[in-house]
């Protein structure tokens, strides 16, 4: 990981304002900020580790623990809510096996809530990735994970 981080920090050298940039860098990279991320980079860029955290920590957008391979948001705005955006997020979890907020064991999948995406025509709304489904049901929200998961092998 040292190289990696090295080489995503090394044209921010003598940059002390760039932090923000810099822990973008790496969760791009990493997918997350890892404690050894942290403190590369707090080193790097002579601050203290709790300055670090305490800056990646102020915006949503950073992450302190792995994610899945594929992130799934499901909406829960109003318009979503009310054409049954729970019922879309409860079936994605059961399927799953894990929480809102979760990633499954094997790093396949992340679950999020939303709280709107502002395409309210379309409700409710699942995002996989960065494809958007609208007029999601049940049934659509598991064939569309069922896409996503391995393939069962022909025994022969």
């Amino acid at each position: 990981m040292h190289e990696r981080l090295a080489r995503i920090l090394a044209p921010y050298r003598g940059q002390k304002g760039a932090s923000i940039t810099v822990l973008q860098k790496v969760q791009d990279e990493l997918g997350y900020l890892p404690e050894e991320a942290i403190s590369e980079i707090a080193d790097f860029l002579g601050l203290t580790k709790n300055e670090v955290y305490g800056i990646a920590s102020f915006y949503a957008l950073f992450r302190f623990e792995r994610q899945g391979e594929h992130t799934i948001r499901v909406c829960q705005g109003t318009a979503c809510h009310v054409r049954g955006g729970r019922r879309i997020l409860e079936a994605v979890e059961q399927e799953l096996g894990i929480q809102t907020g979760g990633t499954t064991p094997d790093y396949k999948f992340s679950l999020e809530r939303v709280a709107c995406f502002g395409s309210c025509a379309l409700a409710p709304v699942m995002v996989m990735d960065k494809t958007v489904y609208g007029r999601v049901t049940t049934n659509k929200a598991r064939q569309i994970l069922a896409e996503y998961l391995p393939k069962p092998t022909a025994k022969g």
